[in-house]
């Protein structure tokens, strides 16, 4: 068999992370310290596929996609990066997604304007593009349909969408548009060129397909959308849905048949699932986990929790606790993802006046140290984020973020500053830029490159990547955390340097002003 339609990215996408899906953010930086393909092999292994170039675990969102086709009776199937030229002959649309094209999302922009040079992801993407396969399959007619989550990403490469002879991009949740899209392609029909999906034009739950094939490390999708409306975030735009139980227990089977353990639930908010607006409620929280527990053979992970979720959940149902109890006997830590933004109340109040409900953005700050040791309690380790030079942020703000991260040392966890990227309703703001980085940004990199050095090793050896077919790997990261410590030590003298670069380039700009 060969397929008609086809559906791939670039290697940071189609791959498994090693079975741990945090490694994956090594794939947002440039190769630090190593050739570029031992770090490739470190984040982003080859995964097994079958003769057909099919690959045993993909991206969610590719599999969404691929379901919605073959749903509608399309010959589609994702097929790995290194396999496309086995259906050249049939291939009539060739559809590409990623959560990260250009490496203009977080945190790849931030890795790019710190060390100054391309994200492996950007890398990875444009090999992809310039691959033989690929300007052979635009030589034979192929359509090419570029979409996912970094779709806006072609609006500021608009050289690249013509170079590289891409049909289409559609910006938004593709589910309700693909079909008609690759309708277009097979009654010979003039594709549009860009495709908003509006957040009113959102597929609704009946129109989301269940997967087919599995998903990298065991990803099910349990809602869409988010209620807190945080001014930078796109997410907030999308209206919110819940997956029936019924919906996420199909895909976690899906998985458990092609051989996957492990579940990661995934949503903007984990604990919101069911919710009373923002408020957690324990009942479709806990019922949602036990149906989860009852097919996976392993350990449930979670994506994403907001840390107001966390303390409110945990204040007043000691629903983590109780989540954890229920999780023990198949894991003894779980990561999640949480982001704290700011440790400013007066910026919080301005960009995500809604991220601390139900509790007052004033209180905000408390409200991230509480759920930081609620968490460390139950064995919960946060991989938490900040956004350094968001619209407003004055010096004190970024100051107060510096001495939350510092306040948060007690707790198990990792902490990654990002610099903002207009998205969501900030889209039409200033990127954030290398020449706009202060002393106060550079003191919140330290206290974070700090807290991470200081709990790094205990996350990564006694629990993320324990046994011994996990070996090879801990052993380069171990190098990798060393290599970080001796070049921490020569930080102050790098800070100086790019200090001087920033005063030249002012100065040269101030001479073609005045000239």
């Amino acid at each position: 068999m060969v397929f008609e339609v086809v559906i791939t990215s670039d290697r940071t996408m189609i791959t498994d992370h090693h079975g741990k899906e945090f490694i994956g953010f090594m794939a947002t930086g440039p190769a630090i310290g190593v050739p570029e393909r031992l770090w490739m092999w470190a984040c982003c292994p080859k995964p097994k596929v079958d003769r057909l170039g099919r690959p045993r675990v993909a991206p969610y969102g590719l599999r969404k996609i691929e379901a919605k086709l073959q749903e509608a009776g399309f010959n589609a199937a994702i097929v790995d990066p290194d396999h496309l030229d086995k259906h050249l002959d049939t291939m009539k649309v060739l559809l590409v997604g990623h959560h990260d094209y250009f490496a203009y999302g977080p945190p790849s922009s931030e890795w790019w304007v710190i060390t100054g040079r391309e994200p492996v992801n950007r890398r990875s993407f444009r090999r992809l593009m310039e691959s033989p396969a690929v300007r052979k399959a635009k030589e034979k007619g192929v359509k090419i349909i570029a979409g996912g989550p970094a779709a806006w990403q072609w609006l500021w490469e608009l050289e690249s969408w013509k170079k590289w002879g891409v049909d289409t991009v559609v910006d938004g949740e593709g589910e309700g548009v693909v079909v008609d899209l690759v309708e277009k392609v097979y009654r010979g029909e003039p594709l549009p060129e860009y495709v908003y999906v509006s957040p009113r034009d959102a597929p609704s739950i009946e129109e989301i397909p269940v997967i087919r094939g599995a998903s990298v490390n065991g990803l099910v999708e349990i809602m869409r959308g988010c209620p807190r409306g945080c001014r930078f975030c796109s997410v907030t735009l999308r209206p919110l849905r819940f997956m029936p139980i019924e919906k996420v227990v199909a895909e976690v089977r899906v998985n458990v048949r092609a051989g996957l353990r492990n579940v990661l639930l995934h949503s903007e908010d984990v604990l919101l699932y069911g919710a009373d607006g923002v408020k957690p409620r324990p009942e479709p929280v806990l019922k949602l986990h036990a149906e989860v527990l009852k097919e996976a053979p392993g350990s449930v992970a979670w994506s994403h929790a907001s840390l107001s979720a966390v303390k409110y959940a945990e204040d007043n149902y000691r629903l983590v606790s109780r989540l954890m109890e229920m999780l023990s006997e198949r894991q003894e830590i779980l990561g999640v993802e949480v982001g704290i933004e700011t440790g400013s109340a007066r910026l919080a109040r301005e960009v995500m006046p809604a991220k601390a409900l139900p509790y007052r953005a004033e209180e905000w700050v408390e409200v991230v140290k509480d759920a930081f040791a609620i968490m460390h309690d139950n064995r919960v380790v946060p991989a938490a984020t900040l956004i350094l030079g968001l619209p407003g942020e004055t010096p004190d703000d970024v100051v107060k973020t510096a001495e939350l991260v510092d306040d948060l040392k007690p707790y198990r966890s990792l902490i990654v500053p990002m610099l903002f990227v207009p998205m969501g309703k900030l889209k039409n703001m200033e990127k954030f830029r290398r020449e706009m980085i202060t002393r106060e940004h550079v003191e919140v990199m330290k206290a974070c490159l700090r807290h991470d050095l200081y709990w790094a090793r205990e996350i990564m050896g006694k629990f993320y990547l324990k046994g011994a077919h996990m070996a090879p790997l801990r052993f380069f990261l171990e190098a990798f955390i060393s290599y970080v410590e001796r070049r921490a030590s020569r930080i102050d003298e790098e800070i100086k340097q790019l200090f001087e670069e920033k005063q030249a380039l002012e100065r040269r700009r101030e001479s073609v002003v005045r000239a």
